[in-house]
């Protein structure tokens, strides 16, 4: 018996005649079988498998218990669980659903998981050089520099890569979203530091996703008051160049708010022939242009015919020219006219053509529902604001982590497209609905049968779930099998972009 297990008798309310009692001796019985079908669609495309292999383990081999897949592959799964935590990973070390997950025999307790200190030294194993010095910021300013480029480019390649080898179609277009979002810490952690913008101590992420999949194409840590924009260009200039190499002539748009916007990024646009949208910060010059438009007769004649509700009214500057910039852009100004009398007036600067209306509402404010939208399925469905590590490239990998649990639950997600009901499903809904399915577990020679309870009400959807797995990952085999992806090389090396890399372990 674990040394979890408590085997005391409780003595609840009674039915009739009879006494409700509960005990903790009912056998292999786990909680979470509705994530199997997940753990299906990363078996057959490799994703975590090929994940560990960009990430090379420092640890020595001679002493090594649990391999890093095996560490990844745990943490990974018990995010998407609900179970983040070091702490939680202790509670699981003998879980049947989590052991068969990482590939161990549930019927074996002389074999558990990784100890949640087993998982802080796996994450604190990539900072070894970094503990050597004394713990300075320039030091760890440029270890991280230093690291990125071996293991973090890594991995957000990786990201790209899944994007890119999972369409079944080339899309005609992309659209990069890119957002920071605060990430709040607590005690001594390297790099955290106030932000009186958002009043704490904290870390600055910056995120970036497809904006019409909502899939992850980059997580970058950054420290507490990095500028907004700090870095952007880099992070989308790798995600265009690994994107362009398998589609050449692909339309990519990129979007964003006005922190992330920079006269280095609308240079770096215009040079790739990327059509973007930026917001754009007011100033005295936009402010006497948008006066007239403020002023018209016209205007508040409209409003008050229109039983005073806001009126939005658009209009393009072609000539705007900034001090910073070589040459005009293009701003669309939004004035939105109220009983207040004109306010919520917004700048967009943009390369894209059309009416000024349809670049604002039909493409700039969607930004809305991405990165908003994942972002916040990554902090409260998945626990992405939990780095609670001291170093700063441990939290740097631990929020990698996290990421790669959104792509798993963002692929599965697209594997259910004809089902409504899964397809916009957020994660932590799904975790209720369709991840929190109680099940025997019993093990055979040649089986391990997960027998989920009979009268569970998700029963229907767990079962169009892992037929539309098998669907989806059947077709996309059969694709990259026509296509030839499978090859490889012996060692993935972040710094050559020469070819893009994506092949399940399984059919090597």
């Amino acid at each position: 018996m674990s040394e979890t297990q408590c085997t005391e008798q409780l003595e609840l309310f009674e039915v009739g005649r009879q006494q409700v009692t509960m005990t903790f001796d009912g056998g292999q019985v786990v909680s979470d079988a509705g994530l199997l079908p997940i753990r299906e669609l990363d078996l057959k495309l490799g994703i975590l498998a090929e994940a560990a292999r960009r990430m090379p383990d420092p640890r020595s081999e001679k002493s090594l218990t649990h391999s890093a897949e095996d560490i990844l592959t745990q943490q990974v799964y018990q995010i998407l669980a609900g179970y983040p935590d070091g702490n939680d990973a202790q509670l699981l070390r003998n879980d049947p659903l989590f052991k068969s997950i990482v590939g161990k025999d549930p019927r074996c307790e002389d074999e558990p998981l990784a100890s949640g200190s087993t998982i802080n030294r796996f994450l604190h194993a990539f900072t070894r050089r970094e503990a050597e010095k004394p713990i300075e910021e320039r030091d760890v300013i440029f270890e991280v520099r230093r690291n990125q480029i071996e293991r973090i480019n890594a991995m957000n390649d990786l990201l790209i890569d899944v994007f890119v080898r999972t369409r079944k179609k080339r899309p005609a277009h992309i659209i990069i979203d890119l957002d920071p979002t605060a990430d709040p810490t607590h005690g001594k952690q390297q790099l955290t530091m106030f932000n009186g913008f958002y009043d704490q101590h904290q870390y600055l992420p910056m995120m970036l996703f497809e904006g019409e999949t909502r899939m992850p194409l980059g997580a970058w840590l950054r420290h507490g008051t990095a500028h907004a924009g700090l870095g952007a260009v880099e992070m989308v200039r790798r995600i265009v160049e690994r994107t362009r190499q398998h589609w050449p002539d692909i339309t990519i748009f990129v979007r964003g708010d006005a922190g992330v916007a920079s006269p280095e990024m609308y240079d770096f646009c215009e040079a790739e022939g990327l059509l973007y949208a930026f917001g754009y910060g007011t100033n005295e010059a936009l402010k006497r242009r948008v006066s007239e438009l403020e002023l018209e007769e016209n205007t508040k004649l409209f409003w008050w015919m229109n039983c005073c509700r806001p009126l939005q009214r658009f209009h393009v500057f072609e000539d705007y020219q900034a001090k910073s910039w070589p040459h005009a852009r293009r701003i669309v100004t939004k004035v939105e006219i109220t009983q207040l009398g004109s306010s919520n007036i917004r700048y967009v600067v943009t390369n894209m053509s059309g009416e000024p209306g349809g670049i604002y509402r039909g493409f700039y404010v969607q930004r809305g529902n991405v990165p908003e939208r994942p972002i916040g399925e990554l902090k409260n469905g998945l626990h992405m604001d939990r780095l609670s590590s001291h170093r700063f490239l441990a939290n740097g990998h631990k929020l990698m982590t996290h990421v790669l649990a959104y792509l798993l639950y963002s692929l599965f997600r697209e594997a259910n497209a004809e089902t409504p009901e899964l397809n916009k499903m957020e994660v932590g809904t799904a975790r209720v609905r369709l991840f929190k399915a109680g099940a025997l577990v019993q093990s055979t020679h040649r089986r391990i049968w997960f027998k989920v309870a009979s009268h569970w009400p998700g029963s229907k959807l767990l079962t169009q779930a892992v037929k539309a797995v098998k669907s989806y990952t059947h077709d996309l085999l059969e694709l990259w099998r026509s296509q030839n992806l499978f090859a490889e090389p012996d060692v993935y090396d972040p710094r050559d972009r020469s070819h893009i890399v994506f092949a399940p372990t399984l059919l090597k």
